[in-house]
């Protein structure tokens, strides 16, 4: 019995100076971070101002890979079947981790695979149109639906089941409209369409892209889904403050994920870098830049209860448009 204690006090303190000596080795070589879209849009924008500092906290290079494609669970899928071992990090929101599931029978992952270790960004999100569209107001938008009959205004969005299609299909719920949807594999190909006119409108996350083209002339920005408007897009009206969608606000996160069964000292040393880098004023400023606003700060313990409390509310709002799996 004495030896059978002995080994196991042995094995015990083995396996504490492995995760010791890990924590201290962790990283060893540049880290991938996973964008689940193609390169161009808010998501891989966010994910460049995060890059350098980020690599200068962990001593490593920090590279950017981007992978488009059903709603952005393809790169959520290979993330996690690389080696859960840090050197593949997983930019992600709930379009990809929570929803994508809920509506591709093909997508097979599920948040409870990934492990959240610090939210870095949030972002406004906005009613854009194409500029000949004859709305200039949410209201508007939705009393030229109503007139549509037999042609319905198209909506864009990146895939089925995204958040942005969610919102949309809860917008034709509560707004008694009959819209037609257009998937696309990210936002840059999507705000390009709307650019030209192919689409009428799309609920996407504003950039500093999108307002160059509204700028231009290319499209128009209609209305922003917060309670309020963002100190960052004063101009833009919420739309709350209209008459068709009093009680409507959304906004959307994004955060550097992991595989559910990375080693702990692992997700220590980066939920510690993480921070950091949320510190730094450049990385405020550039998010700004981009009418994103740095996530505040959040211990481990609360960023995994955050995951979990937007998994049952996402989840919730599939189930109450009947989402199916396809």
């Amino acid at each position: 019995m004495n030896t059978f204690r002995k080994f196991g006090a042995l094995l015990a303190g083995l396996l504490l100076a492995t995760g010791g000596a890990l924590a201290q080795t962790y990283p060893a070589k540049p880290v991938n971070l996973m964008v689940p879209y193609p390169a161009g849009g808010p998501s891989d924008a966010i994910a460049r101002i995060f890059t350098v500092p980020l690599g200068k906290e962990l001593g490593q290079q920090v590279v950017v890979e981007n992978l488009g494609g059903v709603a952005g669970a393809l790169a959520a899928q290979k993330v996690l079947a690389a080696p859960a071992d840090g050197y593949y990090l997983f930019q992600g929101s709930p379009n990809e981790v929570i929803l994508s599931p809920l509506a591709n029978a093909a997508v097979k992952l599920k948040a409870e695979d990934f492990r959240l270790v610090h939210p870095v960004a949030e972002s406004v999100m906005v009613f854009v149109a194409r500029k000949e569209l004859p709305a200039n107001s949410v209201d508007e938008l939705i009393a030229l639906a109503r007139k549509s009959g037999d042609k319905p205004l198209t909506y864009g969005s990146v895939g089925i089941g995204s958040l942005y299609h969610l919102i949309l299909e809860n917008v034709q719920q509560v707004a008694g409209i009959k819209l037609t949807h257009a998937p696309y594999k990210g936002n840059a190909p999507l705000l390009q369409d709307i650019g030209g006119g192919q689409v009428d409108f799309a609920v996407l996350v504003y950039s500093a892209g999108m307002g160059a083209l509204a700028e231009q002339g290319r499209l128009k920005v209609i209305g922003q889904l917060g309670a309020q408007r963002s100190e960052l897009l004063k101009n833009v009206p919420a739309a709350s403050e209209g008459k068709e969608l009093k009680n409507f606000s959304y906004k959307i996160w994004s955060g550097i994920m992991v595989p559910r069964n990375t080693p702990e000292s692992v997700v220590q040393r980066l939920h510690k870098a993480i921070g950091e880098t949320l510190k730094d004023t450049s990385v405020r400023t550039q998010l700004e830049a981009q009418a994103a606003q740095v996530s505040p700060p959040l211990s481990l313990a609360e960023s995994a209860k955050f995951f979990e409390a937007e998994t049952a509310r996402y989840r919730s709002i599939a189930k109450s448009i009947n989402l199916q799996p396809q």
